[in-house]
């Protein structure tokens, strides 16, 4: 086969948007400080970031906006099978190596449960659904999380479910039935918001449904931002955006979150998208949005092994602020080279073996090799 045969169109990729990139990774950041935080705090009024998990929400907004933008004009000729096929080799490596860390943390936590109390077939259940990304809320050493082994695999689950209603529906409706969708969501997330007091729920078996509702918004508004080309121009650059982004998760936990959350889900996350999308970045902050980008993923896929080894840590020794800060710092910073290792040992070159197999497989059926 002549190696010069330019790659079929449906595998070029497009120019990426560094700032959001950026964003994203200090969101994940921002994910990671939050689950040390909440050990630390069971009163979220006294977590300086308690709003930390709406880091979550503003992930599902952004990917609205980067599935539109990498998809629309292409999914109808790639098909949907190799749209899944894509988002599966994007996606899910990391979930399955999520799920082997935090079968590790659990069976040889030196601080933690008794898992004698658990059998084997339960533990290998539980494993297996993990990596398929089955919820099974069935662990109660692990709050009952929807994966057991790897709790942020909820918001993977949504994810997934997301890219399959893009697929079949939402990348051929007109924008304005997605508007109208979206009005749709928004009502449905403001009811579970005003329900349950709060927008924390989605992760573990009774509060399944919350996701639904914070996928389904913030999903869809990230598409609307892309198809109505709410692009704002302005010059806040990295920086700028950051500091924005930030103050959503350090904004006080009161009882008025059920009026706080949604808006900032509904309108301040969009709109940071906006922006994001319309400003740029000097070649310093574009080198580190990049690097920022690329961490975010596996930085969020892979740290909460630690963090349930830590949980049991501070429950039983309860360490003092100093040591609680110095323990933090550390283990960030930690989990930060760690993610960094998986990224470049496992998930990037698991995906550029998978990415080119599926290439000669084009190629040679472009061909008619």
């Amino acid at each position: 086969m002549d190696k010069t045969i330019a790659a079929p169109s449906i595998l070029k990729t497009k120019q990426h948007f560094e700032i959001l990139n950026g964003l994203r990774g200090v969101a994940a950041f921002s994910v990671v400080i939050f689950h040390f935080m909440e050990w630390v705090y069971s009163d979220f009024s006294q977590n300086f970031i308690a709003h930390g998990f709406l880091a979550v929400d503003f992930f599902f907004c952004l990917s609205g906006f980067v599935i539109g933008y990498a998809y629309d004009d292409r999914i109808g000729k790639m098909g949907i099978w190799e749209f899944f096929k894509a988002r599966l080799i994007r996606l899910h490596p990391l979930i399955i190596a999520g799920s082997v860390l935090g079968l590790l943390a659990f069976l040889f936590d030196p601080f933690g449960i008794h898992t004698e109390s658990y059998s084997t077939g339960k533990i290998i259940l539980t494993f297996v659904c993990s990596i398929l990304l089955i919820p099974l809320p069935v662990i109660a050493d692990r709050g009952f999380n929807l994966f057991s082994f790897n709790a942020p695999s909820w918001s993977l689950f949504w994810e997934y479910v997301a890219n399959i209603v893009y697929a079949f529906v939402l990348y051929k409706i007109r924008r304005s039935y997605l508007l109208l969708l979206t009005l749709l969501s928004a009502i449905a997330l403001c009811l579970v918001c005003y329900r349950a007091g709060n927008l924390l729920g989605g992760w573990s078996g009774p509060t399944f449904w919350d996701g639904s509702a914070r996928i389904s918004y913030s999903f869809l508004a990230g598409l609307l931002v892309y198809r109505s080309n709410w692009v704002i121009k302005n010059k806040l650059g990295f920086i700028g955006l950051s500091l924005l982004l930030l103050l959503a998760f350090v904004m006080p936990y009161s009882t008025w979150n059920w009026l706080s959350e949604p808006f900032l889900v509904l309108f301040y996350f969009p709109l940071l998208v906006a922006l994001g999308a319309g400003t740029s970045s000097t070649p310093v902050f574009k080198k580190i949005c990049t690097f920022l980008g690329n961490l975010s993923y596996p930085l969020y896929m892979t740290h909460y092994a630690v963090i349930w080894m830590f949980g049991n840590y501070y429950t039983n020794h309860q360490p003092d602020a100093m040591q609680l800060t110095l323990i933090i710092v550390i283990g960030t910073i930690i989990l930060a080279g760690a993610a960094y290792l998986v990224m470049v040992l496992y998930d990037m070159p698991l995906r550029k073996y998978l990415n080119d197999k599926r290439k000669e497989r084009l190629l040679r059926r472009k061909t008619g090799l």
